[in-house]
């Protein structure tokens, strides 16, 4: 008797219906799904029933009654007429604790061999909508990263958004990966969007290291994946670093890069049939950016927070085009990284007259904000006069403030010069360029 009651429990909670549709045509990453008007919403998942397997897809768009959809893996073996059977309700995620120290794609699936992932008890949407602007806590004290140039100059908050704008090939990956080893937090939600496959296990193994992956949950989408998926492992970042932060820990969230999360949208958005705009990125591009970015940062009070680090591949090494433009508007700081610095060989490669902290000056007290200060003033005044000393055309003894820059700002650089393993210290970082500063001053005396 037990045993009917159960099973009569289990079909009573069954779907009264299944609905499915057909194939009807197939445009490049774009597959149409007649039979399903009125049940299909944007945003649902689809199964496509092929000789091959099940192709996971998502419905991007509506016409006329056909359900426009995206796959999230190749779909061999898709024909004219093939069934697809819809799921309904949103994409979600079950996750827990744990799932720290895996790999998982945008679906949250595993990807690292390490078998299946444990289930938590509830589910956790994988697009929400960020706290709302007026209730949520505050950004909170500044949080060592380990990193000398941005704790002096470029200082981290608990619940910021820095964003890092490097062109191809100029340490960017390897800043991060210092970033995630050293920066104070709780659990650490890395995303490695659009990557080359060959680097993830390097990232994982030689970057992140046995210590780092025990605090951080990888999402991975390499750049030979669908662009569904590409963007999809952008949102479960941020779902799971959502379902940490509601926990009241204290998130790091790495994601590397923006930009190809962007050029995902950008295929999406044309295979739909959007308007190109600028450089060919389409309205929803610069709709989505916000929507994904502004569910970092502090979270309602009672709840933990989200600080986050995300990379901008800069086209052209033209910090100004369109995303990165857009991208810096949204968020609470950028990190210039550039090639000239980089070329001459010191790492992190970071301009640090151009990148800024929307957190100073508060985040850091009176002394430190005047060694700061005085400290960006040397130099500032270098960087003007760098390529006439270089040419040798600038006579010491001609201006003391030069003079002095000419003196110190070597030391500064070399002093912010590091290696993977080489971990910074804040207050002595603080107390170096104090030393720096005061000999400045007493040269000029």
């Amino acid at each position: 008797m037990h045993s009917l009651s159960s099973t009569a429990r289990t079909i009573s909670s069954l779907p009264l219906e299944k609905r499915y549709g057909r194939v009807t045509a197939v445009r490049g990453a774009l597959i149409e799904v007649e039979g399903l008007a009125g049940a299909a919403q944007i945003g649902a998942r689809i199964d496509i029933d092929t000789p091959e397997g099940m192709v996971p897809s998502e419905v991007t768009g509506i016409e006329a009654g056909i359900a426009q959809c995206m796959p999230f893996r190749e779909p061999q073996g898709l024909s004219s007429g093939t069934i697809a059977w819809l799921h309904p309700g949103a994409l979600s995620l079950r996750p827990s604790h744990g799932w720290l120290g895996r790999m998982v794609d945008g679906l949250g699936r595993a990807v690292d061999g390490k078998g299946e992932l444990p289930l938590g008890p509830t589910r956790q949407p994988i697009k929400a909508p960020p706290p709302p602007a007026a209730a949520r806590a505050r950004v909170g004290d500044r949080i060592e990263t380990g990193v000398r140039a941005l704790d002096l100059f470029v200082p981290l908050c608990t619940g910021q958004r820095l964003g890092l704008f490097a062109g191809s090939g100029v340490g960017k990956s390897v800043l991060l990966s210092m970033l995630a080893r050293w920066t104070e937090c709780d659990v650490a939600i890395i995303g490695l969007i659009g990557e080359r496959g060959r680097e993830v296990q390097e990232f994982v193994e030689d970057d992140l290291g046995p210590e780092g992956l025990a605090r951080s949950i990888v999402v991975v989408a390499t750049s030979d994946e669908p662009a569904l998926m590409r963007r999809q492992a952008a949102w479960t970042t941020l779902a799971l670093a959502e379902y940490f932060r509601d926990q009241g820990l204290r998130v790091l969230c790495l994601m590397d890069s923006v930009t190809r999360f962007a050029m995902a949208q950008r295929e999406i958005g044309l295979a739909n049939g959007e308007p190109p705009a600028t450089r060919g990125y389409t309205p929803t591009v610069f709709a989505e950016l916000p929507r994904l970015l502004e569910r970092a940062g502090p979270g309602l009070p009672g709840q933990g927070s989200i600080t986050g680090l995300f990379t901008v591949l800069v086209d052209g090494d033209d910090h100004n085009e369109p995303v990165a433009d857009a991208v810096r508007g949204i968020l609470d700081g950028h990190v210039v990284i550039t090639r000239r610095i980089a070329e001459r060989g010191r790492y992190p490669a970071i301009d640090l007259l151009k990148s800024v902290s929307r957190t100073l000056p508060r985040c850091l007290n009176e002394d430190q904000n005047a060694t700061r200060l005085a400290a960006r003033r040397v130099l500032g005044t270098y960087a003007d006069m760098e390529e006439i000393v270089r040419l040798g055309a600038y006579k010491m003894g001609s201006n003391p403030e030069v003079d002095r820059a000419v003196a110190i700002a070597p030391r500064i650089e070399a002093m912010l010069t590091q290696g993977k393993g080489d971990r910074g210290n804040a207050d002595q970082s603080f107390a170096d360029l104090n030393a720096l500063v005061e000999e400045a001053h007493a040269h000029a005396l």
